[in-house]
Parts: C-alpha cells; sequence; structure tokens
C-alpha cells in the first residue's frame, strides 16, 4: 500500500507512504520512468483494523478502534488511483467520544508528472473539511491549483515527490540495500497545502519466506514469495528536520516488494495507533495498449 500517515488528531490517514512508499532525490522524467517500470505495484483491497497502540498520561486518549479500507487500482501505463476511507471512534480522558469519517480519493500520473485528489473529513457525521485540487511538475518544482475549500495557486520549488512515486522510490532504495532515503512529498493533505519532509530508514531486507504474512487473512500467503523490508518514515514540518528535532509523527510499517503493507503503526508522541491487516484482494491490472 502506498500508504503515508497524518495526524490522527484530524483523523487523517493519507496514502504513502506506503505510506507512503530510486536512489536519493529523483527528479522528474526519465529517472522516475525508469523507476516505475523497475517496480510492479499491484493493485489490490486491503482492511486493517485499527487500535490504540499506546496512550501516554495526560495526551487526552484512553481508547480508539476502527477500520480502514484501502484500495490501489490502476497500471503503470495508464497512472494508478488510490482510494481510502478510514473511520475512527476515539475515547477521552473525560468519558467524551469522537467518530472521525476520512475519505480520500487520487490519481496519479505513472511518470510521477500529475496528481489529482480529493479529501472530505467528516466528524460525527458533520462535513468539517473538503480539499480538491491538481498538481502538476513544471521546471523547479510543482504548481498546485486548489478548487477547495477555496481557489487557490500555489507553487513548491524542489524536488517534491507525489504518493506513488515515494513508493516506488522507497522500494528502489530498499532494493539497493540503502538504509536512509529522504525526500519532500505532497500528496494533497492539510487542505492541499502541506508539503512534508520525510526521512524513512529502510531496515535489513526479509528474504522471501522469511517470515510469513498475516495468518488467517485469505490471499495474504501470496506474500510469502515475495521479499520485505521494515520501513520507519518520520514526517517533519518543512525546515524542522534536524538531527535533534522530533518528528510530527512516525510511520513504520513491513513494506512488500509490490507495494502491500502489512504491521502498520504511527506514532504521534502522546499516543500511537496500530493496523493489522484482516483482509487482501488482488485486483485485476489495467490492460495497456498493445
Amino acid at each position: 500500500m502506498a500508504l503515508v500517515a497524518s495526524a490522527a488528531r484530524s483523523g487523517a490517514l493519507r496514502p504513502l507512504a506506503a505510506p507512503a512508499l530510486a536512489i536519493g532525490l529523483l527528479t522528474a522524467g526519465s529517472a522516475v520512468a525508469e523507476a516505475a517500470q523497475a517496480v510492479h505495484l499491484a493493485p489490490h483491497r486491503a482492511v486493517y483494523d485499527v487500535a490504540l497502540d499506546k496512550s501516554a498520561p495526560g495526551s487526552g486518549v484512553t481508547d480508539m478502534s476502527g477500520r480502514m479500507v484501502y484500495e490501489l487500482t490502476g497500471s503503470a501505463c495508464e497512472g494508478y488511483t488510490q482510494n481510502m476511507r478510514f473511520v475512527t471512534r476515539t475515547a477521552g480522558s473525560e468519558g467524551s467520544s469522537r467518530l472521525s469519517d476520512l475519505r480520500t480519493s487520487s490519481w496519479e500520473d505513472a511518470g510521477g508528472k500529475r496528481l489529482r485528489f480529493t479529501t472530505t473529513q467528516y466528524q460525527d457525521e458533520v462535513l468539517a473539511e473538503a480539499s480538491q485540487g491538481d498538481a502538476g511538475r513544471e521546471s523547479g518544482g510543482i504548481k498546485i491549483q486548489l478548487d477547495k475549500p477555496k481557489e487557490k495557486a500555489l507553487k513548491v520549488d524542489g524536488n517534491v515527490y507525489f504518493p506513488i512515486q515515494h513508493s516506488i522510490a522507497l522500494i528502489e532504495a530498499a532494493r539497493a540495500e540503502k538504509g536512509l532515503f529522504k525526500a519532500d512529498l505532497f500528496d494533497g493533505s492539510e487542505k492541499g497545502e502541506k508539503v512534508y519532509v520525510t526521512n524513512a530508514v529502510i531496515g535489513r531486507k526479509l528474504p522471501a519466506g522469511s517470515s510469513k504474512a498475516p495468518a488467517g487473512v485469505k490471499n495474504a500467503s501470496k506474500l510469502d514469495s515475495l521479499p520485505s523490508w521494515p520501513i520507519a518514515i518520520g514526517y517533519f514540518e518543512p525546515g524542522n528536520d534536524q538531527k535533534d528535532s522530533v518528528p510530527t509523527y512516525e510511520l513504520a510499517y513491513r513494506f512488500f516488494e509490490n507495494g502491500v503493507t502489512t504491521g502498520l503503526r504511527i506514532d504521534y508522541g502522546e499516543f500511537a495507533i496500530r493496523g493489522e491487516m484482516t483482509e487482501l484482494v488482488f485486483l485485476e491490472p489495467s490492460k495497456c495498449p498493445q
């Protein structure tokens, strides 16, 4: 799953990394296209049950439960569509309860040149936030055209990754046994205006068959034939990614070579949540022209 996380306080969980998910900072163009050909993301639908993993005193969070449904469709020739719905119920220290319902949809050009995105956020079944826009790559950076929450044009300079592009780059870095991967990431979250600085730590490769996929999950056994890597990514506000800075949050997961994610954990400092895969269905990739 190409999945990354956003702040749990807003109930968000956005496509990564995988959250979410070539070596060094790739420029748009031939290098990205070459990476896209080398990495084959598997269209799939995955369901994760979410629960509170830890909560520090004073966090105000005593319990959390929910479910996330993630779907990746498309192909390397027509681009990739990601749809995700993430519903959680959070209990507070004073007996309060909040229901959050996040729905996101995006389409990304396979070459990392364009991203279309839509996000809606409901709190207790009331629409709290909506964003929609289009981002395109141009010389020296990306241009963002927002339609919601209000019309606005933005320009971000530098080598900025889109979500699928970032996932492909992570897999390429993992294959090349690179232990660190740093990238600026834009995925349309935070009202379509946020670019995060990400620092990924890539663990030692887990060879095919060395660690079993989630037990009791239909189709998950197909993952046993693939290598995977433990990955932890820190998400920083721009300018706050120095050595001693604390990330806004950290996302950790096991990333399979086909882009499927298991063992999801998101740490926000005061509390952390964990997502365990309960369903996995592989989908047919879109047909490429002959």
